[in-house]
């Protein structure tokens, strides 16, 4: 079985940006994944931030990576840029990745809803596990920013032409204030995870 370390990608982590940075390029390249590019400058912001996860495979080679970002004053948060290299697909590794990720984004944002866009239909299932809903672009944010990062995505001619309103991404939200049964476990088990995050970045 393989042993994987998902956690909160830290300064010791540097030296995979240029394997994250190619991972997403890639990716992004390949229609019907809606991932937009990123720059080793901008994933090495995130992890410096705290913002990101980091999946190793035997404590020495990058596998996966996810990160978080807020939008519209905070109150909206996207987990985005979610990638596996192929050669551990399969093996339940994103889930690992984007709960961690979902577990981070609602310590450093508590009250703020989260939100994600996609094509893959393994990246709504997982949402859809987490207590993501399908959405109009309409619930999303209106943070300028966030859709101007759609910009090297290889649908934004359509997001563009109907004015933010269609793609060929699905807009999926999480609103912990109306999640019922799942937004009662997130406050239940959050001074769990405040403590752990605290251990482990002290």
């Amino acid at each position: 079985m393989k042993k994987f370390k998902v956690t909160v990608a830290g300064k010791e982590h540097l030296g995979y940006v240029p394997e994250i940075e190619k991972a997403i390029l890639s990716a992004s390249k390949i229609k019907g994944t809606g991932l937009a590019k990123r720059s080793g400058d901008y994933i090495k912001e995130k992890i410096l931030e705290g913002k990101a996860i980091i999946a190793i495979f035997d404590n020495k080679k990058f596998a996966g990576f996810c990160y978080i970002e807020s939008w519209g004053h905070k109150r909206f948060v996207a987990n985005s840029g979610l990638i596996v290299l192929d050669e551990f697909r399969g093996m339940g590794l994103a889930m690992n990745i984007k709960r961690e990720a979902f577990k981070l984004s609602r310590i450093l944002f508590p009250a703020a809803k989260l939100f994600g866009l996609t094509t893959s239909l393994v990246v709504m299932k997982i949402n859809s596990a987490l207590g993501y809903q399908p959405v109009t672009f309409s619930e999303l944010t209106d943070d300028d920013e966030f859709w101007k990062g759609c910009k090297t995505c290889a649908y934004y001619d359509i997001l563009f032409r109907t004015n933010r309103t269609h793609c060929l991404c699905t807009a999926m939200l999480c609103d912990p204030a109306k999640a019922g049964k799942n937004g009662k476990k997130i406050h239940k088990i959050k001074g769990q995870l405040i403590r752990r995050f605290v251990k482990e970045k002290s």
